[in-house]
């Protein structure tokens, strides 16, 4: 059995940037690993993970092999009809490779490959301690650290992420002879810079976490983590609340300190009657601190996390409280001038904003807008007239000084703003409120997994809003190539139709599309034509984008964008296939028949009857004469094609009405029973019978059973 030992290399640095210290970390943990696995050493690896602190890198590794396995080598030579001459004597050719080798030409092997036969050295040699590779492992993992802009420090070469002061490396309880950055590596670590005075001797590897523990550094970064929220939420449960953990801002917290100390501070509860989101903002970006939430509403109390349980606790909290204060100062400030100015004021500032240079200004998209959004209303339910109005307000608080400097807050004020805005004071209440809601409900979904918005108005904004943004893109030629996608047509395409898909809304999204291009092309080249002093007829302007072609590239789009979003539900590729070969105008219909050819892909006849489709596609495609439109009962000569031609007017009376009301999969199963006639007529029928009049009553007939086959979906798309 291999002998293994436990593997301990510390980097101890200055602090380290806290948003690439985790991937510092991995970089290093993997380049151990790959190189350890380069030259063969055996790995106990467990559960180990990469250990990390703000002011070192560590790998720890239960066990690794203390010898290399056997070496052995293969070295090709000349082929024997070169290494030898016509009387079996060595050429200079393998006199010369035996004394590189370092043998008798004899002792050479021979070996067979495509263009013959050669010598060849083969040797097996003992496998090298790993103590005595393991200096070189560690450069080599230092090298593949991708550090983006390297720091030198003293009167040398060396570049790294932040100056290194010490190293460590272990094997076992024995010091490896190793050096990096003209450090020797040694025994000894740092404690904390603050609470722990002196080295921390490191006697062997899986002493490594407790010896830091005692001297107030906790490397682990799970468990340095889970510290943090165990701390955090004791410490918002002791003033009545709940912590609010964003992910984010615990990783970054979680970088920042080695021994984690929970502080709970206060600050003025006349801050309150600023947006709860401003202040959530402020205190997670700016200061990594933990907002406290006492029924879902923002207290006055939060959470500091500080690198040390401090003597005076007291004035800790008087810092953290001193820092935020004046940030809020200035959101209150922000907010209070905002409800003076009012939504009416700031939406009249939109038209000196330029949107895209194409496309116009602020003003003008809102315009757009607001067209797309009563056309939408009505087919769902909402009133045209507050569509229109809440449309027309929903780039109001981009003029806002609050946005201006919390730019996350766009239409989350805006709904604050509306709440308050003497202007909407006419409306009832509840058309407020919805109007309200929704100002701040277009921008969902916001980000990767985000909900859409929750309200009929609210949707009915956020669909108008992408359609405009993705037509205005196409329009301007901002199509996203590669990866570039400076207007995020991609994410919109995908808001889109998730918007419409999840609302259950049955639109006509080709039309609506339609008539979003239309509403670009028409900005496009009316910008033009002012930007020019042309007031001359639209066909005068040159090559003025073409609305229809447009459109159509822009439907293929939020297809393409679908294929993502039901990849990511574990939709198999040729399900989409089979729908999106239909192209559905209604993408909510477009889901429907999704899940109906889910289900009929499990039923017993879908793999024969997806088959059958696609022969049928490929004799029609063949066909060489024309197809009549009707079947003629009269020419139907075969028992097996006169039972299929009944079968298929049945199931066009079963499925009439499924169809129409998108009930696709019981049309579906009703077309899964078609399997015995079908199964039959291309057993018992010879379809390119040699009658003409015969042969195109039967291409009739299987027109009519692949139209019917198809009418939810490409079932042959179904067939490998």
């Amino acid at each position: 059995m291999t002998d293994t030992r436990p593997l301990l290399i510390e980097l101890g640095t200055e602090e380290l940037p806290v948003k690439a210290l985790p991937g510092l970390a991995q970089a290093f943990f993997d380049g151990v690993l790959a190189a350890l696995d380069r030259r063969g050493i055996a790995v106990a690896r467990g559960d180990a993970r990469p250990l990390y602190t703000p002011r070192r890198l560590a790998v720890l590794l239960p066990g690794v092999a203390t010898t290399q396995p056997e070496q052995r080598s293969e070295v090709p030579g000349p082929y024997v009809n070169i290494a030898l001459d016509g009387d079996g004597r060595p050429t200079r050719a393998l006199q010369g490779f035996a004394q590189k080798a370092g043998v008798e030409w004899t002792a050479l092997e021979r070996t067979r490959d495509q263009k013959g036969e050669r010598f060849v050295h083969r040797a097996v040699s003992p496998g090298a301690p790993t103590v005595a590779l393991l200096p070189e492992i560690v450069n080599e993992a230092i090298a593949a650290i991708p550090v983006p802009k390297g720091m030198r420090w003293g009167a040398h070469a060396w570049t790294f992420a932040r100056p290194v002061h010490w190293l460590v490396v272990l094997l076992g309880d024995e010091v490896v002879p190793a050096t990096a950055f003209g450090l020797q590596a040694g025994r000894d670590s740092r404690g904390h810079r603050f609470a722990h005075d002196g080295a921390v001797t490191i006697a062997r590897p899986q002493d490594y976490v407790a010896a830091l523990d005692a001297a107030q550094v906790l490397v682990d970064p799970v468990a340095r983590r889970q510290r943090i929220v165990d701390q955090v939420q004791a410490a918002a449960r002791a003033v009545g609340g709940e912590a609010r953990i964003d992910d984010g801002n615990l990783a970054e917290v979680a970088c920042l300190v080695e021994w984690p100390h929970a502080v709970t501070c206060a600050f003025e509860p006349e801050f309150l009657a600023v947006p709860q989101e401003a202040l959530i903002a402020t205190m997670e970006a700016n200061q990594k601190f933990f907002p406290v939430l006492v029924g879902g509403r923002l207290s006055e109390h939060f959470i500091g996390v500080a690198n040390i349980v401090s003597r005076d606790e007291a004035e800790v909290r008087k810092g953290y409280e001193r820092v935020i204060r004046p940030r809020f100062a200035d959101a209150q400030f922000f907010f209070v001038e905002d409800i003076k100015q009012g939504l009416a004021s700031m939406d009249a500032g939109l038209k000196t904003v330029t949107y895209q240079a194409k496309l116009g200004t602020l003003a003008d998209k809102v315009a757009r807008v607001a067209t797309l959004a009563e056309t939408i209303a009505p087919q769902v339910d909402v009133a045209p007239a507050l569509a229109r109005r809440t449309a027309e307000l929903s780039k109001a608080d981009l003029q806002s000084r609050l946005v201006n400097e919390f730019p996350e807050l766009q239409g989350i004020a805006g709904r604050y703003y509306a709440l308050q805005d003497p202007s909407l004071d006419d409306l009832p209440h509840d058309d407020r409120t919805a109007l309200a809601n929704a100002l701040d409900e277009a921008w969902q979904p916001r980000f990767a997994g985000d909900d859409i918005a929750l309200s009929p108005l609210g949707k009915v904004l956020a669909i108008a809003e992408r359609l405009d943004t993705l037509a205005g893109g196409f329009a301007a030629g901002l199509k996203p190539t590669g990866n570039k996608d400076p207007f995020a047509l991609r994410r919109n395409a995908l808001g889109l139709a998730r918007s419409i898909i999840e609302s259950g809304f049955d639109l006509d999204a080709r039309a609506l599309i339609a008539h979003a291009a239309a509403l670009a092309v028409d900005a496009v080249v009316s910008r033009s034509a002012a930007d020019a002093g042309d007031k001359k007829p639209r066909g005068d302007i040159a090559s003025p984008p073409d609305a229809q072609t447009l459109a159509h590239e822009l439907y293929d789009f939020v297809l393409d964008r679908l294929r993502g979003y039901y990849d990511d539900r574990n939709v198999p590729p040729q399900h989409f296939a089979a729908v999106a070969a239909l192209k559905p105008a209604s993408l909510y219909d477009f889901d429907r028949r999704i899940d109906a050819i889910g289900s009929f892909a499990q039923l017993p006849e879908a793999d024969a009857l997806a088959a059958a489709d696609k022969r049928i596609r490929n004799i029609l495609r063949k066909a060489d004469i024309d197809i009549p439109g009707q079947v003629d009962p009269a020419l139907l000569a075969e028992p097996a094609e006169r039972a299929l031609a009944e079968a298929v007017e049945a199931v066009y009376a079963e499925t009439g009405h499924a169809l129409a009301q998108g009930d696709y999969v019981d049309a579906l199963a009703h077309l899964a029973r078609l399997r015995p006639q079908v199964d039959a007529f291309f057993d018992a029928v010879m379809v390119n019978a040699d009658e003409v009049a015969v042969r195109a009553n039967r291409l009739a007939l299987l027109k009519r059973l692949g139209d019917r086959l198809g009418s939810v979906a490409a079932i042959e798309q179904l067939s490998g």
